[in-house]
């Protein structure tokens, strides 16, 4: 009877040990439609290597620079940053339906009524979805069909407004826009007009400027994208002319600037021009990546005032680092090098947040927004 119950506790664990993970993880690359590319590519992604390897590819030849995967993991916002869509004065959004082996179905595609759409964001329940016009400088709202696809356009925000870069300002340009974790507020960064604005649902469906209408950034440094603490009580904005990180803490219903510290070593004159920025799952670590300088910096954050302190910063192994992305489980970020037309892979250490370069680099034609989705092969997924 012993003998017995140790061989079936053998078995157990042998087929345990061999059993291929439950989980799968995938990630979609966005590309702008030059150099050769075909659309919006999927790889396999070992967590534990870094290493992709590629599985698909969506055809899209209208510059699928930016999407967003809602928080189901069952569909997949991609904006079209053109300004010729359908014969209409306007760049699009297309939704598209993720299928069990993670590949894109089209469902439908909309104008945005605004030009060079570069980012979309979901809110958090999965029904609307808002595009920000860069050129136009307007944000683009839609709500989702049961069918994940989308209604037609709901709102159209018109900024208005300049800065002081008479080159790069002379009118608003929406970069980006992200709702706050109980999607209460829509917060949307402008690089033309140095603000951040906040916006709340009325009654009517419709958003409207919320009791704070915006925060200024410095004059002339561009806000393009942000991320929020863990908690939603600190924001960290990547301003891409100043490369600097501004970070803004909860006061009761209002946002206050406390900081901006620069994303670059002391001593550097060359080309600004910051793009992307995210927290790690624990809080303790802010990322920033410099094109010019080709770099990612590496932030410490203190947990109970929000502040920051530069301790890194990792060259790319590539040029123009744009998006890049933390992997599901914090164990490694991938940077999309749109000039050098290749992801890299780097090592987290767990202790210090520092950067060290895996050798891992996969070429792939204008690389430009990371998306991870962790697909459950008993059915389901969630996007990271």
């Amino acid at each position: 009877m012993k003998t017995s119950s140790f061989f079936i506790a053998l078995i157990s664990i042998l087929f345990l040990a061999c059993s291929p993970s439950k989980n799968e993880y995938l990630l979609y690359v966005g590309t702008y439609s030059v150099e050769g590319s075909e659309g919006i590519y999927g790889f396999s992604y070992n967590p534990e290597t870094g290493i992709l390897t590629q599985k698909f590819v969506t055809p899209n030849q209208e510059n699928p620079s930016y999407f967003e995967i809602n928080p189901a993991g069952t569909h997949l916002y991609a904006v079209s940053e053109v300004s010729d869509f359908n014969r209409l004065d306007s760049g699009s959004v297309t939704a598209y339906k993720i299928s069990e082996s993670g590949e894109l179905v089209k469902i439908n595609q909309d104008a945005t009524l605004g030009n060079h759409p570069c980012h979309v964001c979901v809110s958090p329940d999965g029904q609307t979805v808002v595009a920000s016009n860069y050129t136009s400088g307007s944000l683009s709202i839609y709500e989702v069909d049961e069918n994940g696809g989308l209604r037609a356009m709901q709102q159209l925000i018109q900024h208005e407004g300049s800065g002081p870069d008479s080159t790069r300002q002379l009118g608003p340009h929406a970069h980006s826009s992200q709702f706050t974790k109980d999607g209460k507020l829509l917060v949307a960064a402008n690089l033309g007009t140095d603000k951040i604005y906040f916006y709340e649902r009325a009654d009517n469906g419709m958003y409207q400027p919320a009791s704070q209408p915006f925060v200024e950034m410095p004059g002339g440094f561009g806000p393009r994208h942000f991320d929020f603490s863990p908690d939603g009580q600190f924001l960290y904005v990547m301003n891409e002319m100043g490369a600097a990180v501004t970070v803004l803490q909860k006061v009761e219903n209002s946002f206050q600037t406390i900081e901006t510290v620069s994303s670059l070593p002391t001593g550097f004159d060359g080309i600004k021009a910051s793009a992307d920025i995210h927290l790690s799952p624990d809080g303790r670590f802010v990322y920033a990546s410099n094109r010019g300088h080709n770099s990612i910096a590496v932030f410490t954050r203190q947990a109970d005032n929000g502040r920051l302190k530069l301790i890194q910063t990792e060259p790319t192994r590539g040029d123009w680092p744009r998006n890049f992305v933390i992997d599901p489980d914090g164990k490694f970020l991938l940077v999309a090098n749109q000039r050098s037309n290749n992801i890299t892979a780097f090592a987290i250490d767990q202790e210090n947040g520092k950067l060290s370069f895996t050798g891992q680099s996969t070429e792939l034609p204008s690389p430009v927004c990371l998306k991870f989705l962790v697909k459950n092969k008993l059915g389901g997924g969630s996007s990271h």
